[in-house]
């Protein structure tokens, strides 16, 4: 069982199906007209498909690969009705987020486990990340916070707020401070108290400045003086609204240090939940946390399985 495994109940079942709902509305009001007056998945249907696909924000290589799998079906068996396209679509893009899983190495005995947490401005990372402090002590962890994004006073504020609000410790230094003496203290905070997890924010700059790279490379340098493979987990928040833009953060974050890990925010304000699985697929990163509400609780784990089963319900 993984380190951070939570049952999949209900409750989260139904937010996780009211967060999609925008997402499930508009693809399927355009898969409808896609394949209206037609009884048989043909090369019409297939260039419709690929089109609704594409302006759902699934991006163009997934898009490509879900229709040449559903072309190499109609092949096989000959004759498909678009009665069925629903319960294909559903097989073939779970079976596609199936194959790009990457199973977390790091074991339940790392401790404490650190999570480098990485994004631009604007995106939900600070909130993910009290989200996440909210997540780890419900489930009996002893949570430290880094406020190593000392370029924005309120983000230091932001975090305040949610570790008074969660019962987490902060460890943060004036605004203008060396992110990298921030990490260094958080971390040897935890090491003298038994922290089961750390949370560092990071700055949020924009993905195409150079300079990120290098602060990102200092912080986690700085860390290894303390914990030799920190951080264990550096995690990518991405904003589900900004859909194809989304892609190009990815692209710049990945260059820029080791993403192991995504967490797609707002979903449920947004059309452009097919995101997801694009990005889950094109970067072979796998999508570790969904934000389906502005509520602590609405940071939920990501199962492939729950979101495709949702989206398709």
């Amino acid at each position: 069982m993984s380190f951070f495994k939570k049952i999949f109940g209900r409750e989260e079942k139904e937010k996780l199906e009211k967060g999609l709902e925008k997402t499930k509305k508009s693809f399927f009001e355009k898969l409808g007209k896609a394949i209206a007056g037609k009884s048989k998945v043909d090369e019409e249907v297939l260039d419709n498909l690929e089109e609704v696909l594409i302006t759902s924000d699934v991006g163009v290589p997934t898009t490509l690969k879900i229709i040449e799998r559903i072309e190499a079906r109609v092949a096989k068996e000959k004759y498909l009705g678009t009665q069925e396209l629903n319960r294909i679509l559903k097989e073939e893009i779970a079976a596609l987020l199936a194959e790009n899983e990457t199973e977390n190495p790091i074991s339940g005995k790392t401790k404490p486990y650190v999570i480098m947490v990485v994004g631009v401005n604007g995106v939900g990372k600070t909130t993910t990340i009290g989200k996440l402090a909210y997540k780890f002590k419900n489930q009996g962890k002893k949570v430290v916070i880094g406020a190593a994004d000392t370029f924005r006073a309120a983000a230091i504020d932001q975090l305040q707020i949610w570790a008074d609000r969660t019962g987490v410790k902060l460890i943060k230094q004036q605004p203008g401070s060396d992110p990298a003496s921030v990490a260094y203290d958080t971390l040897h905070h935890a090491l003298h108290n038994d922290a089961d997890v750390v949370l560092i924010d990071t700055a949020g700059r924009l993905h195409n400045k150079v300079n990120l790279m290098n602060e990102l490379t200092k912080v986690r340098r700085v860390m290894q003086k303390l914990i030799p493979e920190a951080p264990h987990e550096v995690l990518l928040v991405l904003d589900g609204t900004t859909g194809q833009n989304a892609f190009e953060q990815a692209k710049q974050f990945t260059k820029a240090t080791e993403v192991n890990a995504l967490a797609i925010t707002k979903l449920d304000g947004t059309a452009k939940g097919g995101v997801v699985i694009g990005i889950s697929d094109q970067f072979k990163i796998p999508v570790k946390y969904i934000g389906v509400g502005e509520k602590a609780g609405d940071l939920q784990d990501f199962d492939k399985y729950e979101f495709v089963d949702s989206f398709f319900n």
